[in-house]
């Protein structure tokens, strides 16, 4: 599995918030050169990491298949990193920091369940959560 540095985390956020941002405007905002960021995204392209760039569309729009709250436990330490790993995961479509029992409430989408199975598993493994709670939604109101 790909390690993901703080500079690609930072890119996959910048591309979730707006993939039609120029490679000229990403490197800008990231503070490095365009030559950077062209590189960075054809590795994370290769790595499966970035799988495409789309359109968000609004609530007429279809749902993902599968979706869920994943209540997170972090170091104190760690909290940052936790949730900048969690806003580069293409899975997880948005990151709550939190008070109350859990530090970080991360809402996952995937196609299936196998491949969320798979991302839950990963997200287990950030360094820095020590717990973890996990529910998927089943229907949710306006």
């Amino acid at each position: 599995m790909l390690k993901l540095d703080a500079k690609d985390q930072g890119l996959l956020a910048l591309l979730r918030d707006n993939a039609r941002l120029s490679v000229v405007e990403l490197a800008s905002r990231l503070g490095v050169s365009r030559a950077t960021v062209q590189n960075r995204m054809r590795r994370l392209e290769n790595a499966g990491v970035i799988l495409g760039y789309t359109v968000r569309m609004g609530s007429e729009a279809a749902e993902p298949a599968v979706r869920a709250l994943m209540s997170i436990r972090a170091d104190s330490a760690s909290e940052a990193g936790v949730i900048a790993s969690l806003r580069g995961n293409p899975n997880v479509a948005a990151v709550h920091h939190t008070t109350g029992r859990w530090d970080v409430i991360a809402e996952i989408q995937t196609d299936s369940l196998s491949a969320f199975n798979k991302v839950v598993g990963a997200l287990r493994l950030i360094d820095g959560v020590t717990a973890t709670e996990t529910n998927l939604l089943l229907e949710s109101y306006g």
